[in-house]
């Protein structure tokens, strides 16, 4: 089976599953090869995400600590003032991030809060920076003001699989995720969606997870893959810890999928050793979010994300560069791809 280089919608479960089974060598030597031809493999995207409304969520989504639901520690705050966004995204852009994001614990965007949100998305364009904002659920009146506005990037991730997500959240359904989706496409907005490992899923929910977001009429731009990250007081602060390889072939498995999708390795890189974080990104992972806090939960310190890229020869991206970017170049790496494939096949049956 030879690596895919062409974006494909029609992904079959089976073949996803195929692909998990893989001797973990050869799912990262395939992921590599997909990866070089539609990225610089050394290349690495860095966002900033700010809470702009802490808690008091109405939702009941078993891993978040800004639910009403759960007995989280968890000081609750109001939307905060566009000023205050605004000085934050020039902080993150003086610290090397080419895209802040901005999230609200809110189960859907009220019209009330509308207005600031887009003061905050012009102000923040103003920097040079990209947007991105979750804010929960839209409708399609919604998603054109925040286009318009000048939004780039809308994340509202699926979670988990459509079958396991009953037991994760109850307050909305899966197919809500996927109207907001649609709404947030239609409005010519770029679509950010990924999911969470370790919340107790099996891998037929990964599997399943994965061939959702692939077979989206197009693919999400931005694929975030977080670890669940385990907080006192949320149902799942005792879930098992998920297996490290396990999770480095989810990523490997997502940019086989999705070759041209930016792969963000998102939350619980505080508790991923240098050497787990370096092995996802050779298994596709090009994006990060730099600062100490990810909405309510640790991440790694700015520094230390800068010494791991100095070790391992990364470097931050200031615009969405890829590394095919002339018909000559593309040309020269589909052939690339072209004899790694057929190496890789002649090992297979030597």
């Amino acid at each position: 089976m030879s690596a895919e280089v062409v974006r494909r919608n029609d992904w079959q479960e089976h073949e996803i599953s195929e692909l998990f089974d893989l001797p973990f060598n050869d799912l990262m030597f395939r992921a590599q090869q997909v990866h070089r031809v539609h990225f610089d493999p050394n290349a690495i995207q860095i966002s900033r995400l700010l809470s702009i409304k802490t808690g008091a969520c109405p939702e009941d989504c078993q891993y978040c600590p800004q639910s009403v639901h759960h007995g989280a520690d968890l000081e609750v705050e109001k939307l905060m003032q566009v000023n205050k966004v605004i000085e934050e995204a020039r902080d993150a852009k003086t610290s090397g991030a080419s895209r802040f994001c901005m999230g609200a614990a809110w189960k859907h965007l009220r019209a009330k809060d509308l207005p600031y949100v887009l003061e905050m998305i012009k102000g923040v364009k103003s920097l040079g920076l990209e947007t991105c904002m979750t804010l929960g659920m839209l409708n399609e009146d919604q998603a054109i003001a925040l286009a318009e506005a000048g939004l780039d990037y809308y994340n509202h991730n699926i979670d988990t699989s459509e079958t396991y997500y009953g037991q994760i959240i109850t307050t909305r359904k899966f197919q809500d995720r996927l109207n907001t989706l649609a709404h947030v496409r239609s409005a010519g907005l770029k679509v950010c969606c990924g999911g969470i490992l370790g919340m107790g899923e099996l891998r037929e929910d990964r599997v399943s997870m994965l061939k959702t977001l692939a077979c989206l009429t197009e693919h999400p731009e931005s694929v975030p893959i977080n670890l669940l990250v385990k907080v006192a007081g949320t149902p799942l602060e005792n879930a098992p810890d998920l297996d490290p390889f396990e999770f480095v072939r989810t990523l490997a498995v997502a940019r086989i999928l999705m070759p041209g999708s930016y792969l963000r390795l998102s939350a619980g890189r505080s508790g991923m050793s240098d050497e787990m974080q370096a092995l996802c990104f050779m298994a596709g992972a090009n994006s990060i979010f730099y600062g100490d806090r990810l909405l309510t939960t640790e991440n790694p310190q700015t520094l230390a994300d800068q010494s791991l890229f100095q070790r391992l020869g990364l470097f931050a991206l200031q615009t969405e560069n890829r590394a095919v970017q002339t018909d000559e170049q593309l040309i020269d790496a589909i052939q690339a791809h072209h004899d790694a494939s057929q190496f890789y096949d002649a090992a297979e049956t030597s």
